[in-house]
């Protein structure tokens, strides 16, 4: 089932919490329990979950900090 961006951010909020894990591995449990890729959702993550992603990542130091993101 495809789902839409409003969607997909609600499962991936509710895999959050019931799972108690990081945006990112609730993202990659969806992605392992739907057998899909996780470069094909890519899509699918948009305004507040994509922002969210953004600030756990930064947070890791996966990349640097931005003191503004454009489009958001």
């Amino acid at each position: 089932k495809i789902l839409s961006p409003q969607d997909f951010t609600i499962t991936i909020e509710h895999i959050k919490k019931s799972k108690k894990v990081s945006y990112m591995d609730a993202i990659q449990y969806y992605c392992e329990q739907n057998k899909i890729e996780p470069e094909t959702i890519g899509k699918l993550v948009q305004g507040v979950l994509k922002q969210k992603v953004r600030e756990e990542a930064e947070s890791l130091h996966f990349f640097p900090r931005t003191t503004k993101i454009p489009g958001l």
